[in-house]
């Protein structure tokens, strides 16, 4: 049999299971991240039917998906807008991330994974799943509402935080001194900078160099840039996603549209391979020991998350129900908690646990915040009805 024929055949059931489990997922209204992660589970060390042939394609096209899924974050925003919505949302930005954060740290140091693994398990808990919850908002036709500028301001001040928060964790899984990690902050704080003052003064000579009405010339030119910064920036101890983010943020206009439009099939069939090669990459025995803290802490940040939602809508004048669906909004977990966990994990300095932990804690909130979302006004309504009737008995 020809040395690529076997290699041929995984590959060929990988991407026809991933299209049968997105099929899936469609069909039962849930994001499918939690179903790559199973099929994951159960094609890799200690699942069902192990694969071997695919390991050099799937690592190099995970690491595309990280950079596309940064890549189109980025092209959501302009600068304007992430600079108006710091603004706006830095109070409750900083709530969130002291609430969200500090459970998954305290976790990590109670198993005993050192200061590394609680930065990254903070990471994990921390950052909401920005796909998953622009997805069920416009499902359920409520960018429109009063609430959902709350709920996307905490987003860009997420996002944001990332650029920080990615670089030091590099530095510091690397085996950086202190000097190396502070390093890669300034770096990182220059970059962010420096990027949102020519988006801002020069965003259109950035978007002309990457154009062009060939879309197959466009198509080029973006995933080449992409790729490109996104290496210079992990050369420089800077994260790739965050040098992929910033790209993003740089192109606008309707170069940053045709951009979105022509990356995101991309995107999904790169990121689907990143879930599954995080998958095929943890044995699904190490999940059962850390199931009880995957599920204290999907209890505990899910009520973490509905109050930053409910406090940063209560600052804006929007009431009751708004405040709750803003809350049970932000709940979902998703990408960019494996993404962080992937970059522990692979760089051999935190507890190989955290994968498991990671993967149980994003398979329980990325099918609980989407519940959550659709049903939080029934429930919301439910309390409403009981309360004058408990005032008049």
């Amino acid at each position: 049999m020809p040395e690529t024929a076997v290699p041929l055949i995984e590959l060929g059931a990988v991407f026809f299971g991933l299209g049968l489990l997105g099929r899936l997922a469609w069909r039962i209204g849930i994001s499918p991240i939690p179903l790559y992660l199973v099929g994951g589970l159960a094609f890799g060390a200690g699942g069902l039917v192990p694969l071997h042939g695919v390991e050099g394609f799937t690592h190099i096209a995970g690491e595309i998906g990280v950079i596309l899924l940064l890549l189109l974050l980025g092209l959501e925003y302009s600068a304007a807008e992430l600079v108006t919505g710091l603004r706006r949302s830095w109070m409750a930005g900083l709530l969130d991330l002291v609430l969200n954060a500090a459970p998954g740290a305290a976790v990590a140091l109670l198993l005993g994974w050192g200061p590394i693994g609680a930065l990254a398990m903070a990471g994990v808990t921390y950052i909401s799943s920005s796909g998953i919850i622009a997805k069920v908002l416009g499902d359920l036709g409520r960018l429109g509402n009063r609430e959902t500028p709350v709920v996307l301001s905490i987003l860009v001040f997420e996002d944001l935080a990332m650029a920080v928060y990615l670089p030091i964790l590099t530095a510091l899984l690397a085996g950086a001194s202190l000097l190396g990690g502070l390093t890669a902050v300034g770096i990182s704080l220059v970059a962010v900078t420096v990027v949102l003052v020519v988006a801002l003064r020069f965003g259109r000579f950035v978007s002309m160099i990457v154009d062009s009405p060939q879309p197959e010339v466009f198509l080029l030119r973006v995933l080449g840039a992409a790729l490109l910064v996104a290496g210079v920036a992990s050369q420089l101890q800077v994260s790739a996603a965050v040098g992929a983010f910033l790209l993003g943020i740089a192109i606008s206009g309707a170069t940053a549209e045709n951009a979105t439009k022509l990356l995101e099939p991309l995107r999904d069939l790169f990121a689907a391979v990143f879930f599954v090669v995080f998958g095929l990459n943890t044995d699904p025995s190490t999940i059962p020991p850390v199931l009880g803290y995957a599920v204290a802490l999907a209890f505990v940040t899910t009520l973490t998350k509905v109050a930053t939602g409910w406090w940063a809508a209560r600052r804006q004048g929007i009431g009751r129900l708004g405040r709750a669906r803003a809350g049970a909004a932000l709940v979902a977990r998703g990408e960019f908690s494996i993404v962080i966990a992937g970059l522990a994990v692979s760089a051999g300095a935190v507890d190989s646990q955290l994968a498991a932990l990671a993967t149980a804690y994003v398979l329980l909130m990325a099918i609980l915040g989407p519940v959550a979302a659709r049903v939080v006004e029934p429930v919301a309504e439910l309390f409403r009805r009981k309360a004058p009737a408990q005032v008049v008995s």
